[in-house]
């Protein structure tokens, strides 16, 4: 039977795995300044603030309030 340490080990790596396949998932660079929802331009002070942005500022607040 697995220790803690083992089972936190793997819980960790899991967790690292995860992560690196939702970053692998992003828009490439070239469509990195198109809104995925509404396919209008991200402004670039979004993009300097939030580079990981996906989506432009409307369309995010549409995102926030829809899963309150």
């Amino acid at each position: 039977m697995a220790d803690i340490g083992d089972q936190a080990q793997a819980l960790e790596e899991a967790q690292r795995d995860a992560a690196l396949a939702s970053v692998r998932a992003l828009p490439c660079a070239s469509a990195a300044s198109i809104c995925a929802d509404c396919g209008d331009d991200i402004p670039p002070a979004r993009l300097k603030a939030a580079p990981w942005a996906v989506t432009c500022i409307d369309c995010q607040e549409l995102r926030e309030r829809a899963a309150k």
